[in-house]
């Protein structure tokens, strides 16, 4: 089923940015609400647009259960869990927002996440507590609504929600004039209140009016009773964003064991707003003249620094150090200090000689730190490509793999 696209595009502007995304990369459609296959949903953190055309397939509600009966469970999960999957899954809006928040949160937030949904502290998540995370996001989304068209607005909610939501929530809504700035603020600050609405009175009705998705089946059986608990959880994120990560790895490696600093460059400054590239990546090329490579255990220490990006910022500003420029010593020393993360010398020296552009091997906290936090929101901002160059030791290595 391919929908118009005046239509596409009317309904886009009432969409939040966020949704817009997801619209365009979602790939399939059931009883009028849209969701992502779990390849989709690699695509939309890897890619800045769907590799096919815009096209909603309509599932049958024997396609679906078909789906959802090849789930595995929780503790068959992996880090390969998503591209095993591949088109065998679906993912609704709330869960992408879910997921696009796990993938930026250093492993210590996982505990935390796990603490909100356990709204009844028994150590475990059933499937109701975590239906809370449909109404918590809903809601956000509804203060945030542009005003307009209340029929093309109740269509957005229909294909976001999968069902048209009413004024009455799980959620009081005393003292949220403020709308805190990220969905994890959000699911962090509201999960709490449920402790104290009438969820549990409305929790069958919620779970009756919505399908079963990919997400609730492996985390919940197919039945919907069991219980996840900390271990399964924390392993279930942990192996996304390795996953992620890997995926992002691969597409650069052409199976080699790693990268070359340019590649990595290039991943660092893919979703950032800088302007000048160049200046960057010529800086690189000019300060690495020997390529030596990226492993990916190095590419994944960095990006669980990026994740702990939030401590090593207060960290830098109570030593002081974010009012000067610092040295590969004291930055290699303050990330482990901060986060618990070691990176390599050689990772280190990489991110200086890309970053250090006028060369006096010192980092500039506040440049650093602002592009950074560009990257580690991946997603959620628009893709800003980045011209390609390919040093020629890169060339001849992929040359000689390719035969």
């Amino acid at each position: 089923v391919t929908e118009n696209r005046s239509d596409l595009e009317d309904l886009h502007l009432y969409a939040t940015p966020r949704e817009q995304r997801f619209r365009r990369f979602a790939s399939l459609e059931f009883e009028g609400q849209l969701y992502m296959t779990p390849y989709d949903f690699i695509q939309a953190v890897t890619n800045d647009e769907p590799k096919r055309a815009k096209q909603w397939r309509s599932l049958s509600k024997q396609e679906l259960n078909q789906i959802l009966m090849e789930t595995p469970p929780v503790w068959k999960g992996s880090s390969k869990l998503f591209r095993n999957l591949n088109e065998k899954g679906v993912i609704s809006y709330t869960e992408y927002l879910f997921l696009l928040c796990i993938l930026t949160k250093p492993h210590a937030g996982f505990r935390i996440a796990f603490n909100m949904f356990d709204t009844d502290g028994n150590e475990m998540v059933d499937k109701k507590e975590f239906l809370v995370l449909q109404e918590i996001f809903r809601k956000k989304n509804e203060k945030r609504e542009r005003k307009g068209d209340e029929e093309k607005r109740a269509m957005l909610r229909l294909q976001l929600y999968g069902y048209h939501t009413s004024t009455n929530s799980v959620l009081k809504s005393e003292g949220e004039d403020l709308v805190p700035r990220s969905y994890w603020d959000t699911l962090r600050r509201s999960t709490s209140q449920a402790l104290f609405s009438d969820l549990a009175e409305r929790a069958d009705d919620i779970s009756s009016s919505l399908s079963d998705t990919t997400l609730l089946v492996h985390f919940f059986g197919k039945k919907g009773k069991a219980e996840l608990n900390f271990e399964d959880f924390y392993r279930f994120m942990d192996n996304l964003q390795t996953e992620v990560l890997e995926i992002e790895f691969l597409s650069y490696s052409n199976g080699m064991n790693t990268i070359s600093e340019e590649d990595f460059a290039h991943i660092l400054l893919r979703y950032t707003n800088v302007e000048n590239t160049s200046s960057y990546l010529e800086n690189m090329r000019c300060r690495i003249p020997e390529e030596k490579g990226i492993t990916f255990d190095e590419f994944r220490s960095f990006f669980q620094f990026l994740n702990n990006l939030e401590d090593f910022t207060i960290a830098m500003q109570m030593y002081n150090f974010a009012s000067r420029s610092i040295g590969q010593d004291e930055f290699k020393r303050a990330v482990y200090v901060a986060t618990g993360v070691k990176l390599s010398p050689h990772l280190v020296n990489t991110v200086f000689k890309i970053f250090d552009v006028d060369r006096d091997d010192q980092l500039s906290y506040k440049e650093f730190i602002g592009i950074m936090k560009d990257r580690l929101n991946r997603g959620f901002r628009g893709y800003k490509p980045i011209q390609r160059y390919t040093t020629f030791k890169s060339c001849v290595r992929k040359e000689l793999y390719s035969r």
